[in-house]
């Protein structure tokens, strides 16, 4: 199944816990510590109605939200921390309708276009479009991870509903780990 069938198809929780995760890998872009998000983490875990997730979301922006390009950071990094920023932004507080879909189908886009900015391989397609379709022929290593894990984080919590959580964070973290890595390389070469 492809990325944007299974985002069609994922439940509130899916859909928050897809795009947390998406914003997550991207915090090294923001300047944030690797705990930062925890507490929206635990306010999908917590109960049915998550009723502290504006209020955490909040703490999160005001804790996350600098403008700016990362010091030292070329043209890819500056469009790069535009987008994190546009996620972090764009989190809905209210869940209700179709907010948290389109958030997360923004942050799934937005979160491959800074893998692929980033890449250090040239990625075939024009757009991370046909990637999310399931078109990967030629895809870059970076784009390739991103999308794999976009795909198992939905897999996990549409087949074990909140016991997947906890596999979710830790893909995520993995991609944090990747991204901070692949930001720190990029700013060693500038050097």
């Amino acid at each position: 199944m492809s990325l944007v069938e299974l985002i069609a198809q994922a439940d509130e929780r899916g859909l928050a816990a897809s795009g947390l995760a998406c914003l997550d890998r991207c915090v090294p872009l923001l300047g944030g510590d690797d705990e930062i998000l925890r507490p929206l983490w635990a306010s999908l875990a917590e109960s049915e109605g998550w009723e502290d997730w504006g209020e955490r979301v909040e703490q999160a922006r005001a804790k996350l939200d600098v403008p700016g390009v990362p010091e030292g950071g070329g043209l890819a990094e500056g469009e790069a921390t535009v987008l994190a920023q546009r996620m972090l932004g764009a989190v809905p507080v209210d869940r209700a309708g179709g907010k948290l879909r389109e958030w997360a189908d923004a942050c799934s886009v937005a979160a491959l276009q800074i893998h692929r900015l980033l890449d250090a391989a040239s990625d075939g397609a024009s757009s991370v479009t046909a990637r999310r379709e399931g078109r990967t022929q030629d895809m870059s290593p970076l784009v390739a991870a991103e999308l794999r894990r976009q795909i198992a984080i939905l897999e996990l919590l549409s087949a074990h509903g909140p016991a997947g959580l906890r596999q979710a964070l830790d893909l995520s973290t993995e991609g944090r780990r990747v991204l901070r890595a692949v930001v720190s390389r990029r700013a060693r070469g500038r050097v």
